[in-house]
């Protein structure tokens, strides 16, 4: 199977073909980020995920998990998000959708950057700084694999509007993160994620101040 099979195979198993309206074009785009990964990757070390097809499935579905719960929002930041990601996928696809992606490393803040640049994402911007010493307003935050929950809530809390909610995107059910929580903060959903092509538990945890 060809990635770009892969690829639209998934994106059809996730229903965001008809959902999200993920089009070829939009196919084409996420595969052009792949081919630009997988280039920067060889030299820069940006992903410990060297074969391409797990690329797809590990970066690029994994990521696009997350696309219901962000559709509709005009604001979302990424904290800690590496090569782009979840970031760079959602804003492939959701061009209407404002995303701050948030990186302290540098090679990785660059990739991102020239990532911005050669796809032609207006609707992307990358800070290079902590988390906790940025500002903003999001409707969203989100972080994939990223930290500890509570750490996630301390660093990443003041981002939110007062509606809005953090997205952590995690692997097995952090029961134990969850109980240490900070006060004030609490779980309000949780979604068990199914990625195409990748057998490992993945959760996204919402989290909301109370």
């Amino acid at each position: 199977m060809s990635l770009e099979q892969q690829l639209h195979e998934g994106i059809v198993a996730l229903g965001l073909d008809r959902s999200a309206g993920v089009d070829a074009a939009a196919e084409g785009r996420l595969m052009a980020y792949l081919r630009l990964m997988v280039k920067w990757n060889r030299t820069y070390n940006l992903t410990a995920i060297r074969d391409e097809a797990e690329m797809v499935s590990h970066h690029l579905l994994d990521s696009l998990t997350l696309a219901p719960y962000v559709q509709g929002l005009d604001a979302l930041a990424d904290v800690g998000s590496g090569a782009g990601l979840p970031g760079i996928p959602l804003a492939l696809v959701f061009p209407e959708l404002k995303i701050t992606s948030i990186e302290t490393v540098t090679k990785k803040v660059a990739f991102q950057q020239q990532a911005k640049i050669e796809l032609k994402l207006a609707n992307f911007t990358v800070l290079s700084a902590r988390v906790e010493k940025t500002q903003g307003q999001f409707a969203a935050v989100t972080s994939r694999a990223f930290a500890e929950l509570a750490d996630f809530v301390n660093w990443s809390g003041h981002l939110l509007r007062p509606e809005g909610r953090l997205l952590a995107m995690k692997g097995v059910y952090p029961e134990e993160e969850i109980a240490r929580l900070p006060r004030g903060w609490q779980v309000t959903e949780s979604h068990e994620l199914k990625v195409p092509g990748l057998v490992a538990q993945r959760h996204l945890i919402v989290i909301k101040k109370i």
